[in-house]
């Protein structure tokens, strides 16, 4: 059920680190390489590459265990999956990229630019994790996520409709995700000891990206979704106002802009990057 998230079955495929993942490339010109968030798939970001596709090569990635994928044998972490970007560009021996991130995704960009930006030209985030501190309340949050995927995990009988509501009302609330969004729900059971492993990850130490944040000096927009409940915009502000050239859109929209609010996304994207 997982691989109606990710690409489509015309998809080309790499072996990290003996784990075979699945990626599509559209389009020519500048390199986007597109970073999901847990549970969902390289689709998310099929209309995106549709739109932009005149001016830039849209390379969408599945991650281990997600869409096409093969599955991983190392713990899911932001660090692993920056790991397997670095090992994907240079594989594809790609510069000047542009990093498009959501969520575990935009994490995953923050950690690799951060240490490896010579192959980079910027960074478009979207609801990135890391940015906020872990305080003993953000601890809680993050543990009472970790149990409810867990229960997901363990195959509890009210998890399917706890998820729909979860996904229909908090998550991607609006009208334009409502495809993915369904196919998101339908694998909620298969995705939840990834999402379960993908939170207890976040209480970590190497979690927290805020000091990684303020070493970038690529040019970041952040397209954040103002009704996210999880990833709050005003607690990361702090960690966006260090990074020196960072600017920033709000969007309605739960959780990725790009998938709530397609049209505005593309056109934000376009105008951020004709100033590289």
């Amino acid at each position: 059920m997982r691989d109606q998230l990710g690409v489509s079955p015309a998809h080309q495929r790499l072996t990290i680190d003996g784990v075979s993942i699945a990626f599509e490339r559209s389009g020519h010109g500048q390199p986007v390489v597109c970073l999901h968030a847990v549970a969902h798939g390289a689709r998310d970001f099929e209309k995106f590459a549709e739109v932009v596709s005149d001016r830039f090569e849209v390379i969408r990635v599945d991650w281990p265990g997600h869409g096409r994928s093969d599955p991983d044998h190392v713990f899911t972490s932001a660090t692993r999956y920056a790991d397997i970007l670095d090992q994907l560009l240079a594989q594809l021996d790609l510069h000047r990229v542009i990093l498009v991130g959501c969520s575990i995704g935009g994490a995953a960009a923050l950690q690799y630019a951060s240490h490896n930006p010579s192959r980079l030209a910027a960074l478009v985030l979207c609801n990135p994790g890391g940015l906020v501190e872990l305080t003993p309340s953000v601890r809680r949050a993050i543990g009472f996520m970790a149990r409810f995927f867990g229960a997901g995990a363990k195959g509890a009988r009210w998890f399917g409709f706890a998820y729909r509501l979860y996904y229909r009302l908090l998550v991607l609330p609006q009208r334009a995700a409502a495809a993915q969004r369904e196919r998101i729900i339908e694998a909620g059971y298969d995705m939840s000891p990834l999402l379960r492993d993908a939170w207890q990850s976040f209480s970590m130490p190497d979690a927290d990206l805020r000091a990684d944040a303020a070493r970038i000096t690529l040019p970041v927009w952040f397209a954040w979704a103002k009704k996210d409940k999880l990833i709050q915009l005003e607690a990361c502000r702090p960690a966006i106002d260090a990074m020196p050239h960072a600017t920033l859109t709000v969007f309605r929209a739960g959780h990725a802009a790009f998938l709530e609010q397609p049209k505005r996304f593309a056109k934000g994207f376009r105008k951020f990057a004709a100033t590289l």
